[in-house]
């Protein structure tokens, strides 16, 4: 009986929480209280300000200077309202911000430090100033190191970019975000699932793994499944298409072929020392050896010059034309040829004649005629 009376207290007793502050709180169970939601910073919330200043810089192109020097106006107002103070160096060629005694919210200072780089990264400045919104992110997807090939580098950044932009709108509209293909990167903004999609579009894009396209039938089907509420639990791997590739180049195994087993081992090839003594070269001075390379340096270069010299001026060689035949010859050759046909024509007719003679016609008449003057004379 103790026992299970023991059980019981056991039973009716509260967790206990090992932390000094982690205890229940009466919000903990509110269902009115949205957790997801992102607040607007107050600037209650810091009314101190902030202990120590902290600023970025960055650098920007020289092609940027003459629009950033237009529209930094506006974009020293926007930061001013979040007590960010910023400054444009124009003999440097850097952007630099940093915080005030006015600056309340802490994270500010990292949006103002995304803004400068969109704005070295060719982005406009009003589309630039959206980062400085709570729930607008940012990403700058760097290119340059996927492609070796410069040629190859460009072909595949315009497949992302497509024909008069058509495949950069449908990104854009199947994302939610802002993209700008410009050099070596490529700058997006939007919320954070639609930049991590753009991310895998475009190093896909680039690493030649699948074509812009296919992403973008891909997202448009997502889009139309995440409007069903009885596939929000499922796999949609069965919707989705699968895209091989077709065209992948296999490397041919190289066949080596077996020389034949000798026991005996290869002739010791020549030194360099060996070759200089058989050639003289040894026995010559330096100032004589650095002369005959000399030499056959200008032979190779001259070689060279002709070479190309002959190539550009072959450009500018006319065409052999087409040799005209003088007129009394082309007169001679025509009655020639007319007398040969009227010769061939001749001949044909005699042809002719000879082959549609029958004998047996010939010698059937023969003798009725023969017949006749026998019976005359009887």
């Amino acid at each position: 009986m103790e026992k299970q009376v023991v059980e019981g207290n056991d039973n009716n007793r509260k967790p206990k929480h090992k932390g000094k502050h982690d205890k229940p709180k009466p919000w903990d169970d509110d269902p009115n209280i949205d957790r997801w939601t992102i607040q607007k910073f107050d600037s209650s919330w810091n009314e101190g300000g902030m202990l120590e200043v902290s600023a970025f810089s960055t650098l920007f192109p020289r092609y940027r200077e003459k629009y950033l020097q237009e529209a930094w106006p506006s974009v020293k107002s926007a930061l001013k309202e979040f007590g960010i103070a910023c400054d444009l160096d124009l003999v440097k060629g850097q952007m630099t911000v940093s915080t005030t005694r006015k600056t309340r919210d802490p994270y500010i200072i990292m949006k103002a430090r995304d803004l400068i780089k969109l704005l070295s990264r060719s982005v406009p400045a009003p589309q630039a100033i959206k980062i400085l919104q709570d729930e607008m992110n940012c990403d700058v997807i760097k290119i340059q190191g996927l492609v070796r090939n410069k040629d190859r580098f460009i072909k595949r950044r315009q497949r992302l970019v497509g024909p008069n932009s058509s495949t950069l709108k449908a990104l854009e509209i199947l994302t939610g975000c802002y993209i700008l293909v410009q050099g070596y990167t490529v700058a997006a903004m939007g919320s954070f699932k639609g930049l991590k999609q753009v991310r895998r579009v475009v190093e896909d894009c680039m690493l030649n793994q699948m074509h812009p396209v296919y992403h973008v039938k891909v997202l448009m089907i997502k889009k139309e499944l995440e409007k069903d509420p009885t596939l929000a639990n499922e796999n949609w791997d069965r919707f989705l298409p699968k895209f091989k590739k077709k065209n992948v180049k296999q490397k041919k195994a190289k066949v080596t072929e077996k020389k034949p087993y000798t026991p005996f081992p290869p002739s010791q090839q020549p030194r360099k020392l060996d070759i200089e003594l058989e050639t003289g070269e040894y026995f010559l001075s330096e100032k004589k050896k650095t002369a005959k390379k000399w030499e056959d340096k200008m032979e190779k270069q001259a070689e060279k010059t002709a070479e190309n010299k002959r190539k550009r001026e072959a450009a500018f060689i006319p065409p052999k034309e087409p040799v005209k035949q003088d007129s009394d010859k082309n007169e001679d050759d025509v009655t020639a040829m007319a007398a040969s046909l009227k010769k061939k024509s001749k001949e044909f007719k005699n042809k002719k004649s000879t082959d549609n003679i029958n004998a047996e016609d010939y010698i059937a008449a023969s003798g009725e005629k023969r017949s006749k003057k026998k019976a005359k004379h009887s």
